[in-house]
């Protein structure tokens, strides 16, 4: 199946499995990678621990897994195939691994949004792990010195409501975000396009990822194409009344101008 196409279909319905949605994710930037490699490596992962101290160590310290803060916009960092096979990435990432290495040993982690930097828990507590700097643990005090050092917010208000529980479309949803900034930095269309089509099958009702997916089918001189996708998004019903009547006309003018490029 199309990596586009299988990860839609993950996603479509109920909260999706986190760790096969996280692999289609990785699929896009080499379709022939087979998920049940990935799926098997966590469950090598998991096998034998029994509790938190040791997920930790065998993750961090017998695994080696480390945050790559040395080539942190590298896309395989994103990848969740190749967060597996190199053992390094960025905190969401790390994050995944972490949490489905846990849920298959029994043990309930769920993910934390703090602003400048993704975050593990133990549901219900103030056991928070870095997993970015090899497991460290954190009270809600380190998580704060943290939070200041990665915002640079020396002032901000700090609390509970700085480390909300993100669900697993909000997991996913940045995933395929920080990839649209690292492929948009490299002016890469080719993986920037699957990456927008996955972002949009997250219940997107905006303006903003349709317009960009148009231009980045116009960079691939798919202008046919683009248009269609503009003028059906404008079509939608009450589309107007959504994103507003000046939003529109200007998704109708791109469309245009795409059509154009075929005189």
């Amino acid at each position: 199946m199309d990596p586009v196409a299988r990860f839609l279909n993950l996603v479509t319905g109920p909260e999706p499995a986190l760790d096969r949605a996280a692999l289609a994710i990785a699929a896009g930037a080499d379709p022939d990678r087979d998920p049940q490699a990935g799926l098997a490596e966590l469950d090598r992962l998991a096998d034998g621990v029994t509790d938190l101290d040791g997920l930790v160590a065998r993750l961090f310290v017998a695994e080696g897994y480390t945050g790559n803060s040395g080539d942190y916009y590298d896309p395989r960092n994103s990848l969740l195939f190749d967060v597996l096979e190199r053992r390094t990435g960025i905190p969401i990432t790390l994050a995944v691994v972490t949490i489905e290495v846990g849920r298959r040993a029994g043990i309930d982690l769920e993910g934390v949004g703090m602003p400048g930097h993704f975050l593990v828990r133990v549901p219900d507590t103030q056991r928070y792990i870095d997993v970015f700097d090899g497991g460290r643990r954190l009270d809600q005090a380190g998580c704060e010195i943290l939070f200041r050092e990665s915002t640079g917010a020396s002032d901000a208000p700090f609390g509970p409501s700085l480390l909300p529980r993100v669900s697993t479309r909000q997991i996913l949803a940045r995933m395929l975000e920080n990839l649209r900034g690292v492929y948009r930095a490299k002016n890469d269309h080719t993986n920037l396009e699957w990456v927008l089509r996955m972002r949009l099958g997250l219940r997107h009702e905006g303006a903003e990822l349709v317009r960009e997916l148009g231009k980045v089918l116009g960079a691939q001189a798919r202008w046919d194409e683009a248009a269609r996708l503009l003028e059906s998004w404008a079509d939608g019903p009450g589309r107007g009344a959504r994103a507003g009547v000046e939003v529109l006309e200007e998704v109708k003018v791109e469309a245009k101008q795409l059509r154009a490029h075929l005189n």
